[in-house]
């Protein structure tokens, strides 16, 4: 996940956090809404902004395009039985 900005200094409007989580391809809407809704839940907890005033969205990546380890996502997913 990439780092939550301010957006505002104007003290009638909260700060507005801003989260983007960058993952592999793949997952079903549910699932990103699923994910969504629990980092949104999670920055209103732990900061105490207004669930209104989060912003979180999902940038996805290609296997083709994402190592991890050394090793190429698509190539790990071809070496899977």
């Amino acid at each position: 996940m990439s780092g939550c900005y301010a957006t505002s200094t104007d003290k009638r409007n909260p700060l507005m956090p801003l989260i983007q989580v960058t993952m592999q391809e793949g997952r079903s809407p549910e699932q990103k809404r699923a994910l969504l809704a629990a980092i949104t839940s999670a920055v209103h907890d732990s900061i105490g902004v207004p669930v209104e005033a989060v912003r979180v969205w999902v940038v996805e990546v290609s296997p083709d395009a994402f190592m991890a380890g050394g090793v190429l996502a698509a190539d790990r997913q071809k070496a899977r039985p």
